[in-house]
């Protein structure tokens, strides 16, 4: 029993080497060349080669799209900055343009109100002689004639015309003054070369100096404007 038991296992171990020995023969043996083997050296090389060329190629490639887009930014910069130059020059222009209009505007306005005022002044230079005209008429009647308590149908006669020639004057002066026409008596005030024209001067030693003591002819005003120079006597001490 032992020994059949010793000869099955003898014999199961040798067919084992027999099988295996068999598939020994039937796969192929490759023979490793030393080309292949340099190639697979040489392999890992290249590739480490061929990833620091791309990384410098990927370097560059950044650097030129750093260097085109810091380039536009710098025309599109320059663009910007002539934009808001022009931008101020027209604004500079706009302010100019409206500061000339609105001179323009005051100016015109200001030469029609002068226009309106003085259309009128070749006419006033005109009628001022019968205004003057009146103020003599009344002046000629004595004052202690239109003072007498006493008077004579001749003497009312005369009062009588005083009185409408006064009232004609002033109701004349009034409309002239709707129209900016007045009349100015100096008499008592300093002496003004823009207002009055001295006709004489004398010394009086109870009046101040520089100062009317007598109006030859009142004057008159258009607007506030001098139309006509009152025409004075001066007081002179020094």
């Amino acid at each position: 029993m032992l020994r059949q038991t010793i000869a099955n296992t003898s014999r199961a171990l040798r067919s084992t080497a027999r099988a295996g020995a068999q598939r020994q023969l039937a796969r192929p043996q490759f023979i490793q060349s030393p080309i292949a083997a340099a190639a697979r050296t040489v392999a890992p090389r290249a590739r480490w080669y061929s990833a620091e060329a791309e990384k410098k190629e990927a370097e560059t490639k950044n650097g030129e799209e750093k260097a085109a887009e810091e380039t536009e930014e710098a025309k599109l910069k320059k663009q910007l900055e002539a934009k808001e130059a022009e931008v101020r020059d027209w604004k500079d222009k706009y302010l100019r343009s409206v500061a000339d209009f609105r001179n323009l505007q005051d100016r015109t306005a200001r030469e029609m109100k002068a226009a309106r005022d003085f259309a009128i002044q070749k006419f006033a230079k005109d009628l001022v002689d019968s205004v003057d005209n009146f103020d003599r008429a009344l002046t000629m009647v004595p004052e202690e004639k239109l003072k007498s308590e006493e008077k004579s149908a001749h003497l009312q006669d005369l009062v009588n015309l005083y009185e409408g020639l006064k009232m004609t004057e002033n109701i004349l002066l009034e409309t002239l003054k709707k129209h900016g026409l007045e009349r100015f008596d100096p008499h008592g005030l300093p002496f003004n070369p823009n207002e009055h024209e001295a006709t004489f001067m004398t010394p009086m030693q109870d009046k101040e100096h520089n100062t009317v003591f007598h109006t030859q002819q009142k004057g008159f005003k258009l607007n506030g404007r001098i139309l006509r120079p009152a025409k004075v006597g001066v007081v002179k001490n020094k």
